[in-house]
């Protein structure tokens, strides 16, 4: 007896031995996310000493709600301690706010109430036996995140397996939602379009099934022909009025008419523009090789087939006047413009008629870009003061499509330019652009200054950029739409909200400086599932702005699903509304033309969750019959209310009918 108690004696000790503290602030803060700046370890995000309350700290993690941090435990940890609260940084402001959670596993372990300046901290004390997953995080309450200064103080892990590691974010399996396209014929794209009277037409019908396949279409105005083998109409937009004219397809598995609305008139943009730019994935390094193999993938790949028409150089095609931090090739340097003042492309762009021509061979757009100032955002010759000179050579040139980025326009109009003098660039082009002899859409990157969406549609903009480029904010994609739902009064038939374009598949990036070469997204597979749905819903122009070379299976799915693409395309142009359900889970109900809603159940939290669309929330009432829209499957029908599980940064998007 004595012999075992000194057994056990001795096994404690050991036991008690391997046991030990490992603070938060020892991990790889590099993988936390916040709302501004970054995690910090042993100061507050500003990094001044940790405080709380007037109680300080010499460990721990400061950070800025929203924040998040996903700490790998595998079991091998016993508890968590913490005091967390709002830092005194930020005594003066009076704002900070924050909602502290702890989840094991998805499933919450500890949730603060509402932290304000000079609360004193709440302390952590939790059992963690088992937990493979801790996530950390800090909300701003739903108030604004000005000021959230998030402490997590004295943070750290009891400890008597596998250390602790920061990820950056929990493994998710890459599920391919989207059903591959049927072998007969199915005409997707708009239902209604618009063109001005006697310019060009060119319109390629958007139709997956097999090939070869046969075209036709009745009621077919004059002047406007249909090639029967590729669904590629041309010809001269008729006379004001509208059209009424069906498109047949047929093979030989089956055979698909669809009805389409030619409006002839004033009026361009009727649904939200659809294509490619190049921007995210080639930054300066775009040729005109890769915009040609660009536009070739876009009917290859099927892209063309649900939709997409549009075909768009960014930045960097014209000439530098020198190298500089963003334009480091010579080959781009040159003279800005000829001696008739003439912009002048770039040697990697030879012949700009000839490029917009093969697009156009493939019945696809051609986009432009350049910028109201003298230089363009990476210092290429920009349009300032040959605004006109430019707006009759584009035409000449062929392109369809106009990108205006304000740039060093900023410095024109000044520091604190006044309302009439953001408009005054983009009235000038406007104008000019209606003059010439194609139509030409016009999309002001303007990043919302003088709360743009409320007059660009006056100074002829087809669609407007609602805030910053989005690559510097992928992982606020969900927050940004709920944002842009906030103005959907102002988006609709011949103009659109544009919060910046979808960056799904393999994308580059702007942070840390310079122009990263491609790479797979840092977004997890349900958070591309969501910027596709979410854009649809809102809804908004539709460009990708990956590396068309690469596009996976994944990818197609995402950008390809022609049910999704349908509720972003319908002809009434209705934006989505938000219902608010909780802090983390809201819908966004969009109102259909055949009198469906379009509903989109949102999930901005941390893990996945059960969410209830009640038709009290959605407007309806009654038997309603539900249509899971990703998988492209009749889920029943309804009374009252459906339940769905929506993962982390998740969107479940369905159609809702009334049952008949």
């Amino acid at each position: 007896m004595k012999k075992y108690l000194v057994a056990i004696a001795c096994a404690a000790t050991l036991g008690n031995a391997r046991a030990e503290t490992v603070s938060l602030s020892s991990l790889d803060l590099k993988l936390a996310t916040a709302g501004w700046g970054h995690a910090v370890a042993n100061a507050s995000c500003t990094t001044s000493k940790l405080s709380i309350a007037g109680a300080t700290f010499d460990n721990g993690v400061g950070t800025h709600a929203r924040s998040v941090m996903f700490v790998k435990l595998d079991g091998g940890a016993t508890r968590f301690h913490a005091i967390v609260g709002i830092d005194d940084d930020n005594r003066g402001h009076g704002k900070g706010s924050a909602i502290f959670r702890v989840i094991g596993d998805g499933k919450t372990l500890f949730k603060s109430g509402v932290k304000r300046s000079d609360d004193k901290g709440d302390v952590i004390d939790i059992d963690v036996t088992g937990v493979r997953t801790l996530t950390l995080l800090a909300t701003d309450a739903g108030d604004g995140f000005s000021f959230d200064h998030a402490d997590w103080a004295d943070a750290k892990f009891e400890v008597t397996g596998a250390k602790p590691q920061l990820v950056s974010v929990p493994a998710e399996e890459a599920v391919i939602l989207t059903p591959p396209p049927a072998p007969a014929p199915r005409i997707n794209g708009p239902k209604i379009y618009g063109a001005r009277p006697g310019h060009p037409f060119l319109y390629r019908i958007p139709c997956t099934g097999e090939r070869p396949m046969k075209f036709s279409a009745k009621n077919l105005p004059d002047g406007l022909s249909l090639d029967a083998n590729t669904g590629i109409i041309t010809g001269t937009t008729p006379a004001r009025g509208e059209y009424a004219i069906a498109f047949v397809a047929e093979n030989s598995k089956g055979k698909c008419e669809r009805a389409f609305k030619l409006v002839a008139g004033e009026t361009l943009s009727l649904t939200p523009q659809m294509g490619y730019n190049h921007w995210y994935a080639h930054y300066n390094r775009i040729t005109d090789a890769m915009m040609r193999e660009a536009a070739d993938i876009m009917v290859s790949s099927g892209m063309a087939d649900v939709g997409y028409q549009f075909v768009d150089v960014d930045d960097c095609w014209m000439n530098a006047a020198g190298t500089s931090k963003y334009q480091t090739d010579p080959k781009r340097v040159g003279p800005l413009r000829d001696a008739n003042g003439n912009i002048l492309p770039n040697a990697y762009f030879p012949d700009m008629k000839a490029l917009a021509d093969y697009i156009h061979s493939k019945g696809l757009k051609a986009g432009l870009y350049t910028s109201p100032g003298p230089s363009t955002c990476s210092g290429f010759g920009g349009a300032y003061q040959h605004e006109e000179q430019d707006a009759k050579q584009f035409a000449a040139w062929g392109f369809d499509f106009l990108k205006y980025d304000w740039c060093s326009y900023g410095h024109i109009a000044g520091k604190k330019p006044s309302l009439d003098d953001m408009k005054k660039p983009y009235q000038l082009m406007g104008d000019l652009l209606k003059k010439q002899n194609r139509d030409i859409v016009f999309n002001l990157c303007q990043y919302g200054m003088g709360e743009s969406w409320k007059w660009a549609k006056e100074v002829g903009g087809h669609s407007w950029r609602t805030a910053g480029d989005l690559g510097f904010e992928l992982h606020r994609i969900i927050d940004i739409a709920a944002k842009n739902a906030e103005i959907g009064a102002f988006t609709g038939p011949g103009g659109w909200n544009d919060p910046d374009y979808i960056q799904v598949g393999w994308i580059g990036s702007q942070r840390g400086g310079g122009f990263q070469m491609p790479h797979p997204s840092e977004l997890t597979t349900s958070e591309q599932y969501s910027f596709m749905s979410l854009w649809c819903l809102l809804p908004a122009p539709l460009f990708y702005s990956g590396d068309m070379t690469r596009l996976d299976a994944l990818t197609i799915s995402i950008l390809c699903n022609p049910e999704v693409i349908e509720v972003n395309q319908d002809a009434l142009g209705k934006a989505a509304r938000v219902v608010k359900l909780d802090d983390d889970a809201f819908l966004m109900i969009k109102d259909l033309e055949d009198g469906s809603k379009a509903v989109g159940l949102c999930n901005r939290g941390e893990i996945e969750t059960e969410i209830t669309a009640k038709w009290s929330d959605i407007g309806i009432a009654g038997k309603q019959t539900v249509r899971d829209l990703w998988r492209e499957k009749d889920l029943g029908d309804f009374e009252n209310q459906i339940s769905m599980v929506v993962p982390r940064h998740g969107v479940a998007m369905i159609k809702i009918l009334a049952a008949k």
